[in-house]
């Protein structure tokens, strides 16, 4: 009878480890902002259709990136590795008992033979827990394994492997100076990521591959990142474009602002349609990160002659910059405001000066002089541009008194 008991207590499932809506043994926790943990794929399929926390009720931001709750993972898994054969059905708690190195090593040496099943696995196991994370790094030659997988260097890896072996490499903290070798060692890692980027059918493969994109640019020597061409930019310029994921965007839009002091990128940039993209995202109103971001590399591609054209020409463009300036975040409208600068100072024809008053552009930067919301650097540069064509909006019927007030004759 008192093994019975223990039985059954072995088995009950603790109520702190059930996800709220699936009611189920949680896999793979996250955590809200609200501070309420799911199941990553229960509450994905949720966020899918609604924009609101299922246990709070309080509103979500869209696109919001799910935070790992790796603390109430390990509980899990130190708690599935007690459980009792038997008590429990297996494959509730089959992945959740922790992975042994000797596991990684193995899956690790399968990997590097291009093996999609391995690969899939270390993936699954490096994105889901910490442990086994830092066991895969810790491995002599993991990153230039995978590398090889990547490029098809020395193995005749399908694109399938290849998407996997990005998916690995993307989820691994990779040191500098690994990154620097691994840089040197594959010459065709450029190409091999365009080419995932381009013919993935699997958003989270491109999404992946944006990040990785992301780690090179913002680590690997110049040498590397001067000399990437134009495909590899105009594909991480389509991730932006077609909105793959916000994960995905935000990767992408750090990435390309990573490589603008470099060489003439910036030209490739707005060449692959980047201003255009960058505009068109936000139109879209997206959530505060990305806003910033978006204009952070606006103001970057607007200090060539190329990119402030493109903003221009664009029916939307400097309507949608001014529309930022207080409506976001104080580093938006300080982003915005540089980016209308750069207008006013090297592209300030008589039409976009007209744009600029009946779109309420004008408007706007009256206002960020004003507001407690902006700081001394981005009130002075408000000032700048309003000072240096007072005398055509002056003569403007769209302009407030309060113009005419700063800015006499």
């Amino acid at each position: 009878m008192a093994a019975a008991t223990a039985s059954a207590a072995a088995a009950e499932v603790p109520s702190y480890f059930v996800c709220p809506i699936s009611l189920q043994l949680m896999r793979d926790p996250v955590t809200l902002p609200t501070g309420i943990s799911y199941d990553r794929a229960v509450i994905a399929r949720w966020l899918a259709t609604r924009v609101t926390c299922p246990v709070t009720r309080q509103p979500l931001e869209p696109g919001l990136e799910l935070t790992p709750n790796h603390t109430l993972r390990r509980l899990i898994q130190s708690w599935a590795a007690t459980v009792s054969p038997g008590s429990v059905a297996d494959d509730e708690v089959a992945t959740l008992r922790p992975v042994s190195r000797d596991e990684i090593v193995s899956l690790l040496s399968d990997a590097a033979a291009a093996r999609v099943g391995a690969l899939r696995r270390l993936h699954e196991l490096v994105s889901e827990c910490e442990d086994s994370r830092e066991m895969l790094e810790s491995q002599d030659g993991v990153f230039d394994a995978l590398s090889r997988v990547v490029t098809g260097s020395g193995v005749d890896a399908c694109s399938t492997a290849r998407e996997e072996a990005v998916g690995v490499l993307a989820s691994l903290r990779i040191p500098e100076h690994e990154l620097v070798a691994v840089a040197t060692r594959h010459g065709n890692l450029a190409e091999s990521l365009a080419a995932v980027l381009r013919s993935s059918n699997n958003t989270q493969s491109r999404a992946h591959a944006a990040q990785l994109v992301r780690t090179l640019a913002d680590a690997v020597v110049p040498a590397w990142v001067i000399g990437l061409n134009a495909e590899l930019i105009a594909e991480v310029v389509g991730v932006v474009r077609d909105r793959v994921s916000a994960r995905a965007t935000k990767a992408s839009l750090h990435a390309l602002a990573a490589l603008c002091p470099y060489g003439r990128h910036r030209v490739k940039i707005v060449g692959a349609g980047g201003v255009s993209a960058v505009v068109e995202l936000l139109l879209d109103e997206p959530e505060r990160r990305t806003c910033e971001l978006a204009l952070a590399l606006l103001d970057r591609l607007c200090t060539c002659a190329e990119g402030r054209a493109e903003l221009v020409a664009h029916a939307a463009g400097v309507a949608v910059v001014g529309r930022k300036v207080l409506r976001v975040s104080e580093a938006a409208s300080e982003r915005a405001v540089r980016v209308l600068r750069s207008v006013a100072r090297h592209a300030a024809t008589p039409a976009v000066l007209q744009e600029m008053a009946q779109g309420g552009v004008v408007g706007k930067l009256l206002m960020a002089l004003r507001s407690e919301q902006c700081g001394v650097k981005t009130k002075e540069k408000a000032h700048e541009v309003l000072k240096l064509h007072s005398r055509v909006w002056r003569a403007s019927p769209c302009l407030s008194p309060s113009f005419l007030a700063l800015y006499p004759s």
